[in-house]
C-alpha cells in the first residue's frame, strides 16, 4: 500500500512539474512577443525624434530669413508634438492590452494550478 501511495505522489509531483515547465514556457512565449511589440514601438519613436531633427538642420540650412526659420522650427515644434502625442496614446492603448495579456495568462495558470492542486491534495 505504501508503495502505491509512493507512485502516486511521484506521478503527481511529476505531473505538476511538467505542467509548470510549461506555464513557464508560455510565459517565456508572452514576454518575448511583449518585448517584441515593444521594441517596434520604440524604434518607432526614435525613428520620429530624428526625422524631426533632420527637418530642424533642413530648415536651419535652407533658411534665409531669421524670422521665416522661427515661424518654421515653431510649426515643426509644434507638428513634433502633436505627433508624439499621437504615438503616446497608441503607446496606452498598447500597455492596456499587454495587462489584458498578462491578466488573461495569469487567470489561465492560477485555474490549471488550483485543479492540479486540488485534484493532488484529497478534500479535508
Amino acid at each position: 500500500m505504501n508503495v502505491n501511495k509512493n507512485l502516486n505522489t511521484v506521478s503527481t509531483v511529476s505531473e505538476i512539474t511538467s505542467k509548470e515547465v510549461d506555464r513557464i514556457s508560455s510565459l517565456g512565449e508572452l514576454n518575448l512577443c511583449i518585448f517584441e511589440r515593444m521594441a517596434v514601438r520604440q524604434v518607432d519613436a526614435m525613428n520620429l525624434a530624428v526625422e524631426h531633427g533632420v527637418h530642424l538642420m533642413k530648415l536651419a540650412t535652407k533658411s534665409t530669413d531669421v524670422s521665416k526659420f522661427f515661424k518654421a522650427q515653431t510649426d515643426a515644434a509644434k507638428d513634433f508634438s502633436e505627433r508624439v502625442l499621437s504615438e503616446s496614446k497608441v503607446n496606452v492603448q498598447l500597455a492596456g492590452q499587454i495587462r489584458d495579456d498578462y491578466r488573461v495568462w495569469f487567470e489561465k495558470s492560477l485555474a490549471e494550478v488550483s485543479a492540479v492542486l486540488r485534484k493532488a491534495v484529497p478534500a479535508v
